[in-house]
């Protein structure tokens, strides 16, 4: 097989990435039939959403653990068909109850493939692609915000929500069984893989003074001994809440804001994720291709993250004072270009700290850290917004150099050694 076969793996885990944002987002689109089939209402649904994050902070920690222990190929088979099963069982749902749980298993098994990303980037990519891997990959989940909304509407209109549901869990399995032909083995075993890429992967790692996939494999408590990891987890807990706050809330600020309609909403909704995927894929790319042309991963990585948290900060407080629909959905598209950005570079650091003996785990617990300190957001979306939605974009323009100072906090980007503790590299 010619040159480029890991270009291959990333693209089937970008696909994953559409199909996770399908099945999470398929609810909030029917909402409005399950909730009086079944007799729920909106209280209902924000615990639903309440239960789904709070499951997933716990799924991105559990499956961390579980891609270093299994590997890359089966963890993904284990993550998507626990989580295409549970998002066709709604199609039985009766009840809260059942709805509730059902939550709950599919935040446990989306929650997986990000993690497992971020495993596969770092065996895969020599650390000058890592971040244009990560940018593929981040694009998959800003390519499902765009698709998912209008094509949930359209099954839904030919075959009522039930089948519906079972239809998005079949595209899980329909993804599996490429997966598990194609993604035979690691690299340094993989038989489709040319001489040439294989040395490519493993030796540019090697050369860069990295570790090989194996890497530095410590334990969690010794993980939690490295500011490394305290920068990346808590870099994701101040960044994260951003983007959540608009796949969460965009509806309902367009609703509020400017009285748009479903339909408005849907005329309207899309055009900000075209920037966070263009924002995925540019981001990558720029921290590699200044890595190529020699400039250190530390100070390629810090400059990309940094530039994306300046093209958010303004972005964020004129969004504040936004007259204009057009105008907002603009604003709100460049924030999510710089956010993209900054957390393509930023989920690149567990595998250019660790390489790949840890970076499910630190990928896992950084991704829990991100979710607690989206909750937060999220809870106080409610209070902050009752007059208007200027003060939480203010506060979420107030998160983006909080997040800085903690990537920097880390330390210089280079590969942690076992005696290297909490001093840094």
């Amino acid at each position: 097989m010619k040159s480029g076969f890991r270009w291959w793996i990333i693209g089937l885990i970008a696909i994953a990435t559409v199909i996770n944002y399908i099945d999470r987002n398929a609810l909030a689109v029917m909402w409005p039939e399950v909730a009086k089939d079944i007799g729920a209402d909106k209280e209902d649904y924000a615990l639903l959403v309440t239960i789904f994050m709070v499951f997933y902070a716990l799924g991105q920690s559990i499956f961390g653990k579980i891609f270093d222990v299994v590997g890359t190929r089966m963890g993904f088979a284990i993550s998507i068909v626990v989580w295409s099963l549970s998002i066709a069982a709604h199609s039985l749902v009766r009840s809260m109850l059942v709805l509730g749980v059902l939550r709950a298993a599919l935040g446990v098994s989306e929650a997986g493939n990000w993690p497992g990303a971020a495993k596969a980037n770092a065996t895969w990519f020599p650390r000058s692609e890592r971040a244009f891997a990560q940018g593929i990959f981040n694009a998959g989940a800003s390519l499902g915000a765009i698709v998912s909304a209008p094509l949930i509407a359209i099954l839904f209109g030919f075959v009522g929500w039930r089948t519906t549901f079972v239809i998005v869990g079949v595209f899980g399995f329909l993804w599996l069984l490429p997966w598990v032909w194609v993604y035979k083995s690691d690299p340094d075993a993989h038989p489709w893989l040319s001489k040439a890429e294989r040395e490519h992967i493993l030796g540019a790692n090697e050369a860069a003074g990295g570790p090989k996939a194996a890497g530095y494999a410590p334990s969690m408590g010794q993980l939690l001994r490295h500011r490394q990891a305290w920068a990346v987890m808590s870099g994701r807990f101040f960044l994260d809440p951003i983007w959540w706050l608009f796949v969460s809330w965009l509806p309902i600020y367009l609703n509020e804001s400017f009285g748009f309609d479903v339909k408005q909403i849907g005329m309207f909704a899309w055009v900000p994720f075209v920037g966070a995927m263009a924002g995925s894929l540019s981001g990558g790319w720029l921290s590699g291709k200044l890595i190529q042309r020699g400039w250190s991963t530390d100070r390629a990585r810090k400059s990309v993250i940094a530039l994306g948290c300046i093209i958010m900060l303004p972005a964020l407080l004129l969004t504040a004072t936004a007259a204009t629909p057009l105008y907002a959905v603009l604003l709100i598209a460049a924030i999510l270009f710089g956010f993209q950005v900054a957390i393509n570079n930023i989920q690149t650091l567990p595998s250019d700290w660790f390489g790949g003996g840890a970076v499910g785990s630190l990928a896992g617990i950084s991704g829990t850290a991100a979710v607690a300190g989206t909750l937060i957001t999220t809870w106080l979306v409610p209070a902050m917004t009752k007059t208007s939605f200027a003060p939480i974009f203010i506060l979420g323009a107030a998160l983006v150099p909080l997040s800085l100072i903690c990537i920097f906090i880390g330390g210089r980007i280079q590969p942690v050694q076992p005696d290297t503790q909490d001093q840094g590299a």
